[in-house]
């Protein structure tokens, strides 16, 4: 296996959070319906890791949001579902294996996202 694309992120909670109080619509067009119901910090760090997943691919134009989620193990553990648009480009570059890793303390979410062949 050979790493293919690597990406990190960081949001400040209480500025997403601002964010989705003043435009409400963005929930739905940033998050699926099963990371829709999760608090303010998890959505932050499920943004993180979606624009960490872009930059991993290249940040390439037309990828979807929702084309990206971050659903948890029955141990807890995150990880990637790619689809759509997000999983064409992964395809393209040869992606067979993500990881993904989320955190958020101190008023910071961030996520890393390692793509490998």
């Amino acid at each position: 296996m050979a790493i293919v694309g690597v990406g990190i992120d960081v949001v400040d909670i209480d500025r997403f959070a601002a964010t989705l109080e003043r435009t409400p619509a963005m929930r739905t067009r940033l998050f699926t319906a099963g990371e829709r119901h999760l608090g303010v910090a998890s959505l932050a760090a499920r943004f993180a890791a979606k624009e960490a997943v872009a930059k991993a691919l290249g940040a390439p134009a037309g990828l979807s949001w929702l084309d990206a989620e971050v659903v948890c193990e029955d141990s807890g553990r995150p990880r990637l579902e790619l689809r759509g648009t997000v999983a064409a480009r992964a395809a393209e570059l040869g992606v067979a294996t993500s990881h993904v890793s989320l955190s958020h303390d101190a008023g910071i979410a961030s996520a890393v996202v390692v793509l490998e062949s």
